[in-house]
């Protein structure tokens, strides 16, 4: 694992890699300060009305300003993209084989509304569904990549993948504290790997306006888990993303945002070479004379050691002040059952603490994924998981394997060739 003196040497090792360094950062620094002001003012003005929503239907049909209004702010609403009762039978179908297998692993322990299922009837059927790959598709092309990844055909955008997440149900007024923000895909790897930093590039350079978070340069090589740590994702996903299948609501349990990924992007990235001059409760704490250039600390604020490895980065208010998450962190306003959430791999996000609702709230959680060399290597071994059924690779094993539970989904389960196409099988049915 790396240790307090190898963050040190990375710290150093980034500020002598870039020219200027010093200078660059601290006026790009002062610079997203200012600019955070009149974001952040702006994000809790609004709320919920900042963020963007459309139809399914008009996917096809979008103009360049709700396109650039969706890649700005890093999440988008998408509704009717499966048929409420189908939705709804989903849902049916998992409560019923959560109550035919009682122990399956989920939290908490004693009343499992997070569940440790990957190869469910519904799972399966639901990211093999043609309108949740025609989803993963549009999102996967709002990245672009250059010629030279053109030309050698291992990156198709419009080829989506399909990668086995879990599922929540959740119910009423129970806390849940395990998700506040954070961003996933890659904790200290975001500076430690040379690809995944050069996603930041222009960052560091204090060309911060230039950073363009959909640029797969850098982003199809990135490797996100350095230190093996338990449940850390080692696959691309352009867009994490969850389908509704029940109502949930604002206060319901629901997921939040930071609206804003590149002014997100930007300040997490730059933090760990600044120190406050102040104490976090001092008023002056967001002015940015209260703020230094210091890397003589092997600290990166929101990296967290975890399990031989790192989480993070989880942004906080003392931390990551010029954020104001705790104005700006947006519930997402209420969907229904088929509609669907998606939010971009460096999105800071978070689960509502409380669901002060009457009714569970209901999620299966489908990324998007395109074609790219190491995603299609993933796909593969989880492909060779799900035949057996077992875990996929990027989750620890389970005490129980998914093939010994009652009624579990099989290949058979996946009759459209692009969903099997998603899953590399054979696209007939054998």
């Amino acid at each position: 694992m790396t240790g307090p003196a190898d963050l040190l040497k990375l710290k150093a090792h980034i500020a002598a890699s870039y020219p200027d360094f010093e200078a660059n950062v601290t006026k790009a620094w002062k610079e997203v300060i200012d600019e955070l002001a009149v974001v952040t003012e702006t994000i809790s003005e609004q709320g919920a009305n900042y963020l963007p929503q459309l139809e399914f239907a008009d996917l096809s049909d979008l103009t360049e300003a709700q396109k650039t209004e969706i890649k700005s702010k890093g999440c988008v609403v998408i509704r009717n993209v499966i048929e409420d009762q189908q939705a709804i039978t989903w849902r049916h179908g998992l409560q019923d084989f959560v109550a035919a297998n009682p122990d399956v692993e989920g939290f908490p322990s004693e009343d499992k509304q997070f569940s440790q299922l990957f190869w469910t009837k519904p799972q399966i059927e639901a990211r093999a569904h043609p309108n949740m790959l025609r989803v993963s598709t549009w999102l996967n092309q709002i990245y672009h990549y250059d010629g030279e990844l053109a030309r050698d055909g291992a990156v198709d955008l419009s080829e989506p993948l399909s990668y086995a997440d879990r599922l929540r149900m959740r119910h009423p007024g129970v806390h849940w504290d395990i998700h506040p923000p954070h961003v996933d895909g890659g904790a200290i790897e975001r500076w430690e790997d040379p690809s995944f930093r050069s996603v930041f590039k222009d960052i560091f350079e204090g060309n911060w306006k230039k950073h363009d978070p959909y640029d797969l340069r850098g982003r199809i090589n990135a490797k996100s888990s350095l230190h093996n740590r338990v449940g850390q994702a080692t696959i691309f996903r352009t867009f994490q993303g969850w389908l509704a299948i029940s109502k949930t609501a604002p206060t319901e349990g629901t997921i939040q945002f930071f609206p804003n990924v590149i002014m997100s992007n930007v300040y997490i990235m730059l933090r760990p070479f600044f120190r406050p001059l102040v104490p976090a409760d001092s008023p002056d704490i967001l002015k940015a004379e209260s703020w230094q250039y210091d890397i003589s600390t092997p600290d990166f604020p929101g990296i967290i050691p975890r399990d031989s490895g790192y989480t993070g980065p989880r942004p906080t208010p003392d931390l990551h002040p010029h954020l104001r998450l705790e104005k700006t962190m947006i519930s997402v306003p209420k969907v229904l059952p088929g509609d669907t959430v998606f939010w971009h791999c460096d999105m800071v996000h978070a689960v509502e603490a409380e669901h002060t609702g009457k009714e569970d709230s209901c999620v299966m959680y489908i990324p998007s994924v395109p074609l790219t060399p190491m995603n299609k290597s993933y796909i593969e071994r989880q492909r060779d998981s799900f035949l057996k059924g077992i875990r996929p690779p990027d989750f620890p094993p389970g005490i129980k394997n998914e093939h010994e539970f009652i009624g579990m989904g099989s290949a058979v389960d996946i009759l459209e060739p692009a969903g099997r196409r998603a899953m590399l099988l054979p696209v007939s049915v054998a």
